[in-house]
């Protein structure tokens, strides 16, 4: 079997370092013609990674009590300037993330099967 070219590789060494971190995430929902839907933006602790399902991120604030999984790719991942980040769509205050990224999440086609 041939390995998946499309993935991005995989940095075990770094990704393990990344579990216990605090990302604050940005997300912008597209439909599956590329039409805006949302954005959001929730942050929380890395609580797990595997080069298979990603990052399991324990959702923090708003959206506490919820998992979030991020794909296995550590390329939209950038260190956060210290400081306070206001999110748009609670208000709410995040404090000193570790980890800034965003995400395009395409929705599927609800007609095909």
């Amino acid at each position: 079997m041939q390995p998946d070219d499309s993935r991005p590789p995989f940095d075990q060494e770094r990704t393990a370092a990344l579990v216990g971190k605090h990302f604050l995430i940005g997300l912008t929902y597209l439909d599956h013609n590329d039409k805006f839907l949302e954005q959001r933006q929730v942050h929380g602790v890395v609580v797990s990674a595997d080069f298979k399902r990603g990052f399991a991120i324990e959702l923090q604030g708003e959206e506490a009590g919820e998992t979030l999984w991020l794909p296995p790719d550590l390329r939209s991942l950038q260190e956060a300037t210290p400081g306070e980040y206001r999110l748009r769509s609670t208000g709410e205050v995040v404090v000193d993330p570790d980890f800034l990224c965003t995400w395009v999440v395409n929705k599927p086609n609800p007609t095909r099967p």
